[in-house]
């Protein structure tokens, strides 16, 4: 059940995160390779509807020198492959944050988090951590 209920919250916080992209109060960045790693995926449907949901991006991080030899850097502490070209996608673009649902992922960078040039974060997590900021904003301005 406690599986059933981290996805729905999951779920929930990447809808918020992109309604606020589509209002344009927040930029969606997307990657060459986030589009490599899509078109692997099998279910076409679900690539599809993806592949709408990334047409809100407004910034599209192509790849380069950089991010290939900077994915071989985050790929020797021992991250995959597709996960430090992210990473260094999210580096190169100079995100605010890198957003994972993914644990391993999340765990990996949270010990190497002295080594990693952007922030990563759970989605549930950052966007409590942005609304309680915006609410401490608000009381203080009154």
């Amino acid at each position: 059940m406690q599986l059933h209920t981290e996805t729905v919250l999951e779920a929930q916080a990447v809808m918020t995160i992109l309604s606020r992209c589509q209002s344009e109060a927040w930029k969606l960045i997307n990657s060459s390779a986030l589009i490599a790693e899509l078109n692997q995926t099998p279910d076409l449907e679900r690539l599809e509807n993806v592949k709408k949901l990334l047409s809100v991006a407004k910034i599209k991080v192509i790849s380069s020198t950089f991010i290939e030899n900077r994915a071989a850097q985050l790929q020797k502490l021992g991250f995959s492959s597709y996960d430090a070209t992210h990473i260094a996608s999210a580096e190169r673009s100079h995100a605010d944050v890198f957003l994972t649902t993914d644990d391993r992922l999340f765990k990996k960078a949270q010990t190497n988090s002295q080594l990693i040039n952007v922030k990563i974060n759970n989605p549930v997590q950052w966007l409590t951590e942005v609304i309680q900021a915006e609410e401490s904003n608000d009381e203080n301005s009154k």
